[in-house]
């Protein structure tokens, strides 16, 4: 029989652990294991702490922790708080419960947190700083900044709220998960929608005239609906990120060379 493990984690220990999860997540970012190096070397220290008397034990964990992971890297914390509470708890007899663990959450957790912090969070923020570096005002520029450093130091306290809440945190919420990456979807896009007239700016120039009757044709398009233009815009940059061949860098070169060309032909403004 397996002995559960007696070794305490301490404050350091866990801000330990979580700094180096932030800064470390996706250093070792791959193809074949995505972000298990980064997740192995935030864990290490736990890793050593509970298994160090039994190098057996300790090479089999850790070669179960560089097991293939990849999530939102801003809830990864909380995964990894779980993980060292069980393994605190019951120790090496906990290692099958871990990889299940991790497998279940890792999905889960990324769609929330691509939806909350990629989708609302720099969405909205860096549409208002956007907007007001625009303007030529400088509290743009510290919007953005310290909205990223909200960010960042907000994510260390999710390993200590995933270690003192453990499981139950994830099974209380398990049934709102998808509710809620669906509400946050909507938002974001309902978001997005609304800052396209505000953020993008591009108009039709042409003006006809014929025996003093002047149509002005970016009039005429805002009769049909206002911000056309800078709504098939966003269009076509949808359709071109669909497109096998295509990737976001190539479709930001089309989209700067395509500009370049129609403002010098009179086109766009």
């Amino acid at each position: 029989m397996v002995a559960m493990s007696n070794k305490k984690l301490t404050k350091k220990d866990l801000h330990q652990m979580s700094w180096r999860y932030i800064l470390a997540s996706q250093l070792n970012w791959n193809y074949e294991r995505m972000m298990s190096s980064g997740y192995l070397y935030a864990v290490l220290p736990a890793m050593k702490k509970l298994y160090g008397d039994n190098p057996e034990q300790l090479q089999d964990m850790l070669k179960t922790q560089n097991q293939f992971f990849n999530t939102n890297a801003n809830f990864g914390n909380l995964i990894l708080g779980i993980d060292i509470a069980i393994e605190e708890e019951d120790g090496y007899k906990a290692k099958d419960t871990i990889v299940a663990l991790k497998t279940a959450l890792m999905g889960s957790l990324a769609g929330v947190g691509d939806s909350l912090f990629h989708v609302i969070w720099g969405t909205i923020f860096g549409s208002l700083a956007g907007t007001l570096a625009q303007n030529g005002s400088i509290v743009g520029c510290v919007l953005w900044i310290i909205a990223n450093i909200v960010l960042l130091f907000g994510r260390a306290y999710l390993l200590p709220l995933g270690y003192k809440q453990g499981v139950k945190l994830v099974t209380t919420l398990k049934d709102q998960l998808a509710s809620f990456t669906n509400a946050a979807t909507v938002l974001g896009v309902t978001v997005i929608g609304a800052l396209i007239p505000s953020v993008i700016d591009a108009t039709v120039p042409f003006v006809y005239e014929n025996d003093g009757v002047e149509l002005v044709l970016q009039d005429t398009l805002d009769e049909i609906l206002p911000a056309l233009v800078p709504l098939l815009l966003v269009a076509v940059t949808y359709w071109m990120l669909g497109r096998k061949k295509l990737n976001s860098t190539r479709v930001i070169w089309i989209i700067l060379i395509s500009i370049v060309l129609l403002s010098s032909l009179g086109v766009l403004a």
